[in-house]
């Protein structure tokens, strides 16, 4: 049961309404408030697990006097819990500023973990990292964009962003041109829904794969990019590159990337993909 004069931080499902742990549940029912991102898809959540519960808007554009309202409740005694629309709040999501209002005020404040796309994403990527930095949402306009990126281009661990249906394409350019065809890239979309999909490949072939299914553009997407190589297998790439693009002159793509992964000791399949698509790119007419 949830206790008075406290603020209850719930994790809600990020798209499967089933899953939502036992203790966010017995909180979301016990509370006296229940404060949403948006009312409307909370209550599709509360509605499903026959919760009735009272509910009261909390975005980013009545953040702040949503705080002082909450904190004017949890004084007088009540409880409430704070959901956004998906995941853990304050993460990429309306809740820090309400969070820190309340703690500032001295008031109680309990976490129920639950789901976060960041780590469902991450715990089917596969990537052998103990550590990772996390970016959120990129900026919407393609200067600040690339910038952005542009710093996290030495990253030695894997970078994670949050990116929306209708800027993928573009964000995923960026990333070509910054981070170069050869960094890999985890696109993880529609995380826990019916049309989930978890796609590894080099940031090169990417735009590829997306094209090759209009439906792969939908969604909200987790982009998890490898980190940069350390600066001697770097060396080694960029050595690689350099006399595979001379061996192709005279030769065809898979010995070319064999040889000059004996020459140079960069990763043979590295280069062979690479070969693959510089012979695209010359075979290519122009328009």
């Amino acid at each position: 049961m949830a206790e008075a004069s406290t603020l209850y931080v719930v994790a809600t499902p990020i798209g499967n309404l089933r899953d939502v742990t036992l203790r966010a549940l017995d909180v979301l029912r016990s509370v006296d408030v229940v404060a949403a991102e948006d009312t409307r898809h909370t209550r599709l959540l509360l509605d499903h697990h026959g919760i009735d519960a009272k509910l009261v808007a909390a975005h980013e554009h009545n953040e702040r006097s949503a705080a002082r309202q909450v904190a004017d409740w949890l004084r007088a005694g009540k409880s409430v819990a704070l959901v956004t629309d998906a995941g853990t709040p304050g993460v990429s999501d309306p809740g820090a500023v309400l969070v820190r209002e309340v703690r500032e005020a001295g008031l109680r404040i309990v976490p129920i973990p639950g789901p976060s796309a960041l780590v469902t994403a991450l715990s089917a990527a596969g990537i052998e990292s103990t550590a990772f930095a996390f970016h959120g949402f990129l900026p919407a306009k393609r200067e600040a964009r690339r910038q952005e990126l542009e710093q996290c281009v030495g990253s030695e661990v894997p970078v994670v962003f949050y990116e929306a249906p209708h800027r993928v394409r573009e964000t995923l350019a960026d990333m070509l041109d910054v981070f170069g065809p050869v960094r890999r890239i985890v696109l993880a979309r529609e995380l826990t829904k019916l049309f989930e999909t978890i796609h590894e490949c080099a940031l090169g072939d990417a735009a590829a794969w997306m094209e090759a299914d209009a439906n792969r553009a939908r969604g909200e997407f987790v982009l998890i990019v490898h980190g940069a190589p350390p600066a001697q297998d770097d060396a080694r790439a960029r050595e690689g590159s350099r006399v595979l693009g001379l061996l192709m002159e005279e030769m065809p793509a898979s010995g070319a990337a064999r040889l000059a992964a004996r020459i140079t000791g960069a990763r043979r399949s590295e280069l062979y993909d690479e070969a693959l698509r510089l012979k695209g790119a010359a075979e290519t007419p122009d328009t």
